[in-house]
């Protein structure tokens, strides 16, 4: 199929390049100059794991990258993977999916020949139907279910693991009332993982089923570190428990790591989405609030118990993890940022270390202090608290004795208690 994806994020490149090893002949379309010239070049413009080799395989030949919607008019399906940013209020901005949206219509003036438009982007429901469709018939002067077809299609791809949670993915939704675009988009996909359950809906109840999705998971991290919490003031080690509760079929052992809490570019703005398209509805969601308070907590139970140890007050913290997750360099909704603000609130000189997210952050903080190893950041540091789990800070050893009084607040439950330090587990 020829393949137009909107949007050369972790998620549009991610499936670009992944569609084009399929076979397929793809077009990346972003405005950003640099992100094309970059996957023209064969380079990937974000750090995802297994990424750089199909965009290096097939840069200039399957996979084209353009500013312009050219390749619309010949397209088979064009796939919308933009992001939907958080207003003030919660609510998320469609300004880059409306935009988009028009750009394809325009693109396929005069030349609408039943493309299959589907809308990956994460978006509350009634937005493909009551503004994606209605911009894209305006702009190409076509009649939508005619001319051209129009789906929800929410992707489930997890940073660091983007790349085969594609091509093996749990589930794939297809939400639309056209067979056409029903049809089409269950032949791209099973191209790629033809095995994985296909879920056929409407389009709200897709567009949903993305934010029902990471509100469980969100909610069900904010539960065991609740219980976590509970465990820490007992004297009990969650993640037993956790073991323990992981036998339960009902219950399953994923995301059951209790610790710092979640973040990343997508559980903080759809529960802030959800929460805030609930209450415009005229429903309060209370357990989707505990969730969010909850998370919104444990950076100030990890600070609490690096106060029990040492009073920070002009002396050097160490901050050991910047990225959200391990696996990935993205910072949004890291857990390091009210880590590091509630340490600069104590009056600690703080210095941070991650593997890969530094030079991100300093686009948030850029008058911190970044240590080039963690070695370099724990050396004369009175504490250290760990924010990612990072296989390499499980490694460390003989880099605690570099510090001048060894306190250890672990957050992901990835350094071993050992002799010389003082160390606190979060929730253990």
């Amino acid at each position: 199929m020829n393949v137009t994806v909107v949007g050369s994020g972790y998620v549009g490149t991610t499936v670009a390049a992944c569609l084009a090893d399929a076979g397929h002949a793809v077009t990346a379309v972003d405005v950003d100059e640099e992100i094309v010239a970059a996957l023209e070049a064969g380079e990937t413009p974000v750090a995802e794991p297994g990424l750089a080799g199909p965009v290096a395989d097939h840069a200039g030949d399957r996979l084209r990258a353009a500013t312009d919607y050219g390749s619309v008019a010949e397209a088979d399906v064009v796939l919308l993977a933009l992001p939907t940013p958080s207003e003030a209020d919660g609510s998320i901005d469609t300004e880059y999916v409306e935009s988009g949206a028009e750009s394809v219509g325009e693109a396929m003036a005069g030349s609408a020949d039943g493309q299959v438009i589907a809308v990956k982007s994460t978006v509350v429901p009634g937005t493909t139907d009551e503004t994606v469709a209605p911009l894209i018939a305006q702009a190409a002067d076509a009649e939508v279910g005619e001319d051209f077809h129009v789906a929800a299609n929410p992707e489930f791809l997890r940073m660091g693991t983007a790349v085969s949670d594609f091509r093996d993915p749990q589930k794939v939704v297809i939400g639309t009332d056209s067979p056409v675009a029903r049809g089409r988009l269950r032949e791209l996909y099973g191209s790629v993982a033809p095995e994985a359950p296909v879920v056929e809906t409407g389009t709200r109840e897709a567009e949903t089923i993305k934010y029902a999705n990471n509100a469980f998971l969100a909610a069900k991290v904010s539960l065991i570190n609740d219980i976590g919490n509970v465990c820490k003031e007992y004297g009990v080690d969650a993640y037993e428990v956790a073991d323990a509760l992981a036998l339960d079929d009902r219950i399953s052992g994923k995301f059951l790591r209790s610790g710092v809490g979640w973040g990343g570019s997508c559980f903080p703005k759809d529960l802030d989405a959800l929460r805030a398209a609930a209450r415009e509805a005229g429903y309060d969601p209370p357990m989707l609030d505990a969730a969010v308070e909850v998370n919104d907590r444990q950076p100030g139970r990890l600070l609490s118990l690096l106060d029990r140890h040492v009073d920070v007050t002009g002396e050097r913290v160490a901050v050991l993890g910047l990225a959200f997750k391990p696996g990935t360099d993205d910072v949004r909704g890291s857990r390091a940022v009210p880590v590091i603000e509630g340490l600069r609130s104590r009056g600690a000189e703080v210095v941070a270390y991650d593997p890969v997210a530094g030079a991100d952050m300093r686009e948030i903080l850029p008058d911190l202090e970044y240590a080039d190893s963690a070695a370099a950041a724990l050396e004369g540091a009175v504490g250290a608290v760990v924010v990612t789990d990072w296989d390499e800070f499980a490694a460390l050893d003989a880099e605690f004795e570099a510090m001048a009084d060894p306190v250890v607040v672990d957050g992901r439950h990835v350094v071993e208690r050992r002799e010389g330090i003082t160390y606190e587990g979060l929730t253990w």
